[in-house]
């Protein structure tokens, strides 16, 4: 069994206010591939195990259930680290986490409590860590954003853990990946 942790970027912090926006096709695009990446290499069971955060974490879990039907041993996980996690959220993105909550193989939460502290968020990073193979985040160490302390968990973990494995997509490796998309985009009309 393979465990893949995904997060980055929340939706706000890439200038993302709307789902039509284009860098929103380009990151499910980039995730897609990089899950499919992984998917073609295995036949084991893989979970696809991310949170709540609107943004890459959504997006990962939208971009999963898009290639689900070609990929059997998919599974995706949707953790929270703390009970009633989105109730500060407006109504239309509540409704989007229950959407999303209803199609996941499974859905939970770290802690039952609501939240209390920050070490609810630091007991969520190391339930992630402890439970996971790996680690997928679109995020660039250049532009910190609220990943960071998911980044710098992770790079902790990993000189104790050789073994944990990180794929980081920053903003040169995304910006490639617009202009690949807008050639393929461009082709398409053409044809």
């Amino acid at each position: 069994m393979k465990r893949l942790w995904t997060t980055g970027y929340r939706a706000y912090e890439l200038g993302v206010f709307d789902e039509k926006d284009p860098k929103v096709a380009v990151i499910k695009d980039v995730l897609q591939k990089q899950l499919r990446y992984q998917l073609d290499s295995t036949s084991e069971e893989f979970w696809l195990i991310t949170g709540p955060q609107m943004g890459v974490e959504r997006w990962s879990m939208e971009s999963a259930l898009t290639i689900k039907a070609d990929y059997p041993q998919l599974k995706i996980a949707l953790m929270e680290p703390y009970a009633d996690f989105a109730a500060r959220w407006n109504e239309n993105n509540q409704a989007r986490l229950a959407a999303i909550k209803a199609q996941v193989d499974f859905a939970g939460r770290v802690s039952e409590k609501k939240y209390e502290s920050p070490e609810q968020l630091r007991a969520y990073q190391n339930f992630m860590l402890h439970y996971t193979d790996g680690a997928l985040l679109i995020y660039d160490p250049e532009r910190e954003g609220k990943t960071v302390w998911d980044w710098r968990a992770i790079n902790r973990y990993r000189e104790q853990n050789a073994d944990y494995s990180m794929r980081m997509i920053d903003f040169d490796e995304l910006q490639e990946a617009a202009e690949e998309y807008s050639e393929r985009l461009r082709e398409a009309n053409e044809e």
